[in-house]
């Protein structure tokens, strides 16, 4: 199984199938309090970053949906300084990758994107929100999957290796205040393309 396989089965339709709820945008509100959490008994910083990754459709309709996302952010991006902007990854995935120093605005902007897109009829093509942060080991990130309706984390060391002792200390640290994905198989890892950049890089 290739990464793009890979990335389908883990966060597209057989996650779909496989899940035990439906996934809800509301969901993502529930960083809201894992940002304190994280900072003030784990020790991590928030990388004031996060971003959604989305698999795009080749019509003019979809092609509509992505400008009004676009739209509503921009109009936003006044009110409430976050920042934005659409790119698309090496592997053909898309992502809206959002910059806020304000975690509470930041949320609030990513689900504005996400609901617009559901609302629009494209929520089968959302596949994960990830949000970033670091800590005097390196970066780690939550990553919400649209077709689980869970979190997991992911925390990415040097050779493409997974830091599971810190990923089990962020589960149970946070145990209770996110829907957990309990089946680690679906914890996939979105690996940045570099060292020392995101996976949306």
């Amino acid at each position: 199984m290739g990464l793009l396989d890979g990335l389908r089965a883990i966060l597209g339709s057989r996650a779909e199938a496989d899940a035990g709820r439906d996934a809800d945008p509301d969901d993502l509100f529930g960083m809201s309090t894992a940002y304190l959490t994280m900072q003030a008994d784990l020790g991590y910083e928030s990388l004031d970053v996060g971003a959604l990754c989305f698999s795009g459709v080749d019509s003019s309709d979809f092609r509509d949906a992505v400008d009004e996302v676009e739209a509503i952010l921009e109009a936003g991006r006044e009110e409430t300084g976050t920042g934005f902007s659409v790119t698309a990854d090496d592997h053909g995935y898309q992502w809206v990758v959002l910059t806020d120093d304000d975690p509470e605005d930041l949320i609030t902007s990513m689900h504005f994107a996400a609901d617009t897109f559901i609302e629009h009829g494209y929520g089968s093509r959302l596949l994960a929100a990830v949000f970033a942060y670091e800590d005097r080991d390196g970066t780690a990130y939550w990553i919400y999957s649209f077709r689980r309706g869970r979190f997991y984390p992911f925390v990415p060391r040097s050779g493409r290796e997974r830091d599971s002792s810190a990923e089990f200390t962020l589960e149970s640290a946070l145990d209770g205040e996110l829907e957990i994905e309990r089946e680690k198989d679906y914890w996939y890892p979105l690996w940045p393309s570099e060292r020392g950049t995101h996976p949306w890089e």
